[in-house]
């Protein structure tokens, strides 16, 4: 009896927790792991929590470069390591980083990074036996002499050097010899890179799986050695003005492996020319012909015997009738189709192509400025499996129509209606689609607080609302979308000049909230604005332009309780020094908007500027150019931030129906 109350009372004294083996804390984390907050509030209630937190990280995202040492040295089984928030890594931080994470370390991503070099890539290279991936993209300082660093990584899979425009054929042959087991490498806008570099890694990585070659100076040259690797499953030629008809008319047998292709912008292909580019192709799913040739009968009888076609993106492409109602007669049943900004989409055309795929599931007509609610009946009586409909701007679509979208399809999850025509009774029929999570109504001037009332009642699903210049809504509306979506994550309510604090407080329930945009809302203040600080600790990005009536008051709750905002707008608000400085608390800040505030003067900005450290990108008014000392900037852009000029005067709002008609005569 004594030993038994023994046993109880250790077990009372004892954390629960140490019964548990490694394997199931580990499962546990990974249900925490979506919320950065929740995985520091576990690591911090004990020890053991804490070094097991340390060992089951395996992504890390670090703030700031300075950190890194110590960062690196907590969490020591690190796989990933993104990069992307932290503008200046050199080759010290890359030392450091192949020295401790020599074994763990899988990929890493550089591409938001500058100052690294030659060295520091080599150290990379050498060490991290393991590294399979590698993002470089938008380095434009690096040179081939990177490019022969990079190929000592002798296991990569994974290569990205968008934007690399000093690199050339020679940097890329260096990299074709000595990563052989690459899978996927992006060339994007590497201007300096032409047939040569291609053919080198079509003949060299016999493993490539997808090769992106956008904006290449390439020509027919490189061609056949490309669709001859038999694993390649994905090439995006995007705007590669060098190859046209006549390169590809030798092309008759294609790739077989080839699932996606993307010739988008390739403004001397044809019909002709794609015909024998894809003749050999029967494997192909996706098709990506956006900017390029017009869709007509020819096109559309050329493309027939793709049999396994599932993705077809036409946008900006002139379109015919004949055309749709040919790519409508195809056999195969398309799930994806993108129609955006196409020239010449009727209701004939659209409607004869719809009937026929019944099986899609997402469709996008944005600003098919000819199509009425007889294409809306079409799409609806036969689409009715849609999870995703994009229809800006078609504005001769009637109120009546929109009806109809909620009565057929059901499966909604993504619904873009900005600027048109629907009304609440549009809404309300809309509010059947439970599954929806992202709804835009931006621009539409004839919906109210009823209309969304509906669907803050039964789509509770919705994490995306976007309400811009919809200037019939007011609290009402919002409240009913707080009490009714408790996983809002974004909302954008701007302009909707009679929305109050109220609004702000009802939406601080929404715990999820990460982008909050309220620009041009008159009746805000630093209330509303401070209750969003409080209960929405997930913000990342924050816009408050032109909301005069907010101020310092806002600015102190926000930086006590939105660490992880790291993006704001203060322009044309009251935010004055003193708000400007509590935000350089905020260590995930980077990037910051502050034209014509009254009370900034150039001390409290320079004083702002040099206490926020993580900051990436700064825009500001020309004027104060000239009142900053220029050793300030050169500090600062040292330390990795970019300045943007703005010389703009104030600017007088306009009525929303008056905005509304400048639109339209721009789109036109």
């Amino acid at each position: 009896m004594k030993r038994q109350k023994t046993l109880e009372t250790n077990a009372n004294n004892s954390n629960l927790f140490d019964l548990l083996s490694e394997e199931i804390v580990f499962t546990i984390l990974d249900l925490i792991d979506t919320n950065p907050l929740d995985r520091k509030s576990f690591s911090l209630v004990c020890k053991s929590f804490y070094i097991t937190e340390s060992k089951h990280r395996k992504n890390l995202k670090p703030l700031r470069q300075e950190l890194l040492p110590r960062v690196l040295n907590r969490y020591p089984h690190v796989n990933h390591l993104d990069l992307s928030l932290c503008p200046r890594i050199n080759d010290n931080s890359l030392d450091v980083i192949s020295n401790t994470c020599k074994d763990s370390l899988n990929s890493i991503d550089l591409s938001r990074s500058r100052f690294f070099s030659y060295n520091g890539l080599m150290s990379l290279a050498l060490n991290c036996k393991n590294l399979a991936s590698i993002d470089l993209s938008n380095a434009t300082e690096l040179r081939d002499a990177a490019a022969a660093a990079v190929a000592e990584a002798k296991n990569l899979e994974r290569l990205w050097l968008g934007r690399c425009k000093l690199i050339t054929d020679m940097g890329i042959g260096c990299i074709a010899v000595g990563c052989k087991k690459l899978r996927l490498i992006s060339l994007k806008w590497c201007i300096g890179v032409g047939d040569l570099g291609v053919g080198l890694i079509a003949v060299k990585c016999k493993e490539i799986r997808s090769l992106d070659l956008s904006y290449l100076p390439i020509t027919n040259k490189c061609l056949p050695s490309i669709l001859k690797l038999q694993h390649l499953e994905d090439i995006v030629l995007e705007g590669c003005f060098g190859i046209d008809d006549d390169s590809l008319a030798a092309l008759k047998h294609g790739c077989k492996s080839m699932k996606a292709l993307d010739i988008s912008s390739c403004q001397h292909i044809s019909h002709v020319g794609l015909s024998s580019l894809i003749s050999g192709a029967g494997s192909l799913q996706q098709l990506t012909l956006s900017y390029s040739c017009p869709v007509t009968l020819a096109l559309a009888n050329s493309l027939k015997r793709l049999s396994m076609l599932q993705s077809v993106k036409l946008d900006g492409c002139a379109v015919t009738s004949a055309g749709l109602t040919a790519i409508g007669n195809w056999c195969i049943t398309l799930s994806e189709l993108s129609l955006s900004k196409c020239l010449g989409v009727t209701d004939e055309g659209l409607s004869s192509l719809v009937t026929k795929h019944k099986d899609l599931k997402k469709l996008d007509i944005t600003c098919c400025r000819k199509i009425t609610d007889v294409s809306i009946a079409y799409i609806t009586n036969s689409c009715t499996n849609l999870t995703s409909l994009r229809m800006e701007s078609c504005t001769l679509v009637p109120s009546e129509a929109f009806v109809l979208i909620g009565q057929r399809c059901q499966f909604l999850e993504e619904l873009d209606l900005t600027d048109n025509e629907i009304d609440d009774e549009g809404l309300k029929s809309i509010s059947r689609c439970s599954k929806l999570s992202s709804l835009k109504l931006g621009i539409c001037l004839n919906i109210s607080d009823e209309g969304l009332s509906h669907v803050g009642m039964k789509c509770s699903k919705l994490t995306e609302l976007d309400l811009y210049r919809s200037a019939g809504i007011t609290d009402l509306g919002i409240l009913a979308i707080s009490r009714g979506c408790p996983g809002l994550e974004m909302i954008n309510m701007s302009y909707c000049i009679d929305i109050t604090d109220s609004s702000l407080l009802s939406l601080s329930k929404c715990s999820r909230l990460n982008t909050f945009e309220s620009r041009g809302c008159p009746l805000i203040t630093s209330l509303g604005l401070a209750a969003i600080a409080v209960g929405c600790k997930q913000l990342i990005k924050l816009d408050i332009k032109k909301c005069h009536n907010i101020g310092d008051a806002a600015m102190l709750p926000l930086a006590h309780f939105s660490q992880n905002l790291r993006q704001i707008t203060l322009s044309y608000s009251s935010v004055t020094d003193v708000g400007l400085l509590a935000l350089a608390s905020i260590s995930c800040l980077q990037s910051m908007t502050v034209l014509h505030l009254k009370g900034l003067t150039p001390s409290g900005l320079a004083a702002a500027l040099l206490a926020c450290g993580g900051l990436t990108k700064v825009k500001l008014h020309l004027s104060f150019k000239s009142l900053l000392p220029l050793p300030l900037f050169e500090h600062l852009e040292a330390r990795g931030c970019v300045f943007e000029w703005r010389d703009k005067e104030f600017q007088a709002e306009l009525d929303p129906k008056c905005y509304k008609l400048q639109w339209e005569d721009i789109a036109q």
